[in-house]
């Protein structure tokens, strides 16, 4: 979920019944007033304008352009999955800690692992959650990502009765597999599919359904396309007026609120109890407002549902889509996979049964591929902290109100963990042991510490049983695209097409 809130910081908005210049102007005040009130604000406290902090030396860097800061070098396409050139070349010139302004932020950036690993650890000590004011606009304030202490926990709670390891046991298993042979058969009859657009739709009915009993059956999916054209648009220069592509993003937000908004309300008029197999997560959100002193607002349940929804296909959707990429070029990790899956199938008295817990659960080739995929593709590609306390560390000074963004990616590809890392290997997972629990100080692709992604468990399995519907009964041929770069998360700029054809 973190990972998915560092593309999109900053901008204002403008009445759309302004002419253009008029709006342009506007936009352009609205920035740089933000750029003069931060810069006042950063005269006044401990921000990490320059110099020396309390008793140490700040980490060095740049705060880039005025207004601008390193916001475009930020933004800028890098070629590959290599480490992105706004990271490389700042530890080249300052080492793994560093200090930028981008989107209006004055920030430390951490490429370090031991830093890294510090922050998470200390979070509720030392550091705590933080994103930029039009992140926390774009996703909600407050949200599972944002909030803190006892409602943080209240709410990771509840979303854990439906993705958590015994909703995953008992029905999210074979849902998941229900849904995922019926996209596949679907796939089958097209001459080519867009692989990220299609996961994105399956994995969206998956989740709809256990969140707000969505049917994409019977629905007109329209609230699939609204999702679709906020996040169609949320990778782009942060300037929210009418005809940018941030603002159609915005719309997108709005119009998904609406539908949410509606649905709550639907919902909380009947009287008539649902029955105990169709509670979904709205009617828990609704049992708990109604409690003498609930935890939570109304506004803030309908946050963490449009939250929740969109972190759920989107990043899973992803990370799917790079695995299909990396095993596309690497046919002997393919066969390995595949060969995994037909002895599963095999060993079955029924071959067309469902999947079993433990037969998932078996799936160790698989875990290794959906490790290496996500060490590489970097789906999350910063996340955001500031802290509590002056903090010294590795001989920096970290003053008190500093905001931090810890780099994933330099982990990942730390060569003193991971040989070749920039190499897709899948069976290096056989000789290093994976992380506990989703996450480690050498692997944080869901995050670390306290926040670590609540949804890590639902969408590993959600990936190795859509590979394993898949590979049991078909084979793919690739027809365009497949590049991956990152800008500064994982893109596909020339999408990934495939067509589906009967196993062989």
């Amino acid at each position: 979920m973190e990972g998915a809130a560092v593309a999109a910081a900053g901008g204002g908005a403008t009445p759309s019944s302004l002419p253009c210049n008029i709006a342009l102007t506007a936009g352009l005040a609205v920035l740089a007033a933000a750029w003069l009130l931060a810069s006042i604000r950063r005269r006044n406290t401990n921000a990490i304008a320059g110099g020396r902090g309390a008793g140490g030396r700040l980490p060095p860097g740049s705060r880039g352009l005025p207004f601008l800061g390193e916001t475009l070098q930020f933004f800028a396409q890098s070629p590959s999955l290599e480490l992105h050139g706004f990271f490389k070349r700042r530890m080249d010139r300052y080492g793994p800690v560093f200090r930028t302004n981008i989107v209006g932020e004055d920030l430390i950036v951490s490429l370090d692992p031991e830093v890294n690993n510090f922050v998470f650890q200390q979070e509720g000590r030392l550091f705590q959650l933080w994103y930029p004011y039009s992140v926390m606009r774009i996703f909600g304030i407050p949200t599972i990502a944002t909030t803190l202490g006892p409602l943080h926990r209240l709410m990771r709670s509840l979303v854990l009765r439906f993705l958590g390891p015994e909703a995953l046991r008992q029905s999210v298993l074979h849902e998941v597999q229900k849904t995922a042979e019926a996209a596949l058969l679907s796939w089958l009859d097209q001459p080519s599919i867009e692989c990220k657009e299609a996961l994105s739709s399956m994995i969206f009915s998956v989740t709809a359904k256990k969140i707000i009993s969505y049917d994409s059956e019977t629905s007109d999916g329209m609230m699939w396309k609204h999702y679709d054209t906020f996040f169609g648009n949320l990778i782009t220069f942060p300037l929210c007026i009418p005809g940018t592509a941030f603002h159609k993003c915005m719309q997108g937000r709005k119009n998904v609120m609406k539908m949410l908004k509606e649905l709550f309300d639907e919902r909380r008029g009947k009287t008539a109890r649902r029955p105990a197999e169709s509670i979904d997560f709205i009617d828990v959100l609704l049992e708990e407002l109604k409690q003498e002193k609930p935890a939570l607002s109304e506004s803030t349940a309908l946050e963490l549902i449009f939250l929740l929804l969109f972190a759920s296909f989107e990043t899973i959707a992803s990370a799917t889509t790079a695995v299909l990429t990396f095993l596309t070029d690497n046919p002997e990790a393919l066969q390995e996979l595949t060969e995994e899956h037909d002895y599963i199938q095999k060993r079955r008295a029924d071959r067309s049964s469902k999947i079993t817990w433990e037969e998932y659960k078996s799936m160790k080739f698989t875990s290794h591929v959906i490790h290496e995929a996500l060490r590489l593709a970097n789906v999350a590609p910063g996340m955001f902290r500031t802290a509590t306390e002056d903090v010294h560390i590795k001989g920096f000074a970290i003053p008190k109100g500093s905001k931090i963004m810890v780099c994933s990616a330099s982990v990942h590809l730390n060569p003193a963990v991971y040989k070749d890392p920039n190499i897709f290997n899948p069976w290096r997972w056989k000789d290093t042991a994976e992380p506990a629990g989703g996450g480690s100080k050498d692997f944080m692709a869901f995050g670390g510490g306290v926040r670590l992604c609540v949804g890590s468990d639902f969408a590993k399995l959600h990936m190795a049983v859509f590979l394993h519907c898949l590979v049991t009964k078909y084979r793919w041929k690739a027809i365009k695209g497949g590049k991956m770069t990152l800008s500064p998360g994982l893109r596909f700029p020339e999408g990934f097409r495939i067509q589906l054809l009967p196993k062989a």
